[in-house]
């Protein structure tokens, strides 16, 4: 998948440092999308990410470097999930609506979903904007849904189906 600035494809062995830098080590990311802490790269283990159906790797389009990931999960038959994580230095930069909108159209049309879901943390304001400028509305609040960094947290689910997503 292709972008003005992006290519979304599947992770490769050798996006291990850069996984490392922009998501497991980023402390900022951490606090948002939900990984695990890795101190040093040696303890980043992406052998599962590679080989997983629904895992992508968000590249710069001019450099090849992987700056993030968005993911689909929880498959049903008609449905999904979606999330996404970015390093910290490429924040307000709009990339992961750019990255969110292809992805959405590749869900739709490739996967054949009907409805994409995507959850963040209420004091999240940076993904609700994402999502809502990629024409997902509110859906519905979980409370105390699950346990991360030690605290029981809530998540604003928002969703979309085919045929909203807005033009990049």
């Amino acid at each position: 998948m292709e972008t003005e600035r992006l290519i979304i494809d599947r992770l490769t062995p050798d996006d291990r440092h850069d996984y490392f830098t922009n998501i497991s080590h980023d402390c900022e990311v951490l606090k948002t999308f939900v990984c695990r802490y890795a101190e040093k790269e040696e303890d980043v283990d992406i052998s599962n990410y590679v080989n997983s159906q629904g895992m992508f790797a968000i590249r710069l389009k001019q450099t090849g470097q992987m700056i993030g990931i968005i993911l689909y999960f929880d498959e049903k038959p008609d449905s999904c999930e979606v999330g996404y994580g970015i390093g910290s230095r490429y924040w307000n930069r709009g990339y992961v609506t750019e990255a969110l909108r292809c992805f959405l159209d590749y869900l739709f049309e490739e996967r054949k979903m009907k409805i994409v879901y995507a959850s963040f943390f209420p004091e999240n304001k940076a993904s609700e904007a994402v999502m809502k400028k990629c024409g997902m509305s509110y859906d519905h609040y979980s409370a105390r849904e699950m346990t991360y960094l030690g605290i029981e947290r809530d998540l604003i689910y928002y969703s979309i189906t085919k045929g909203n997503v807005p033009a990049i």
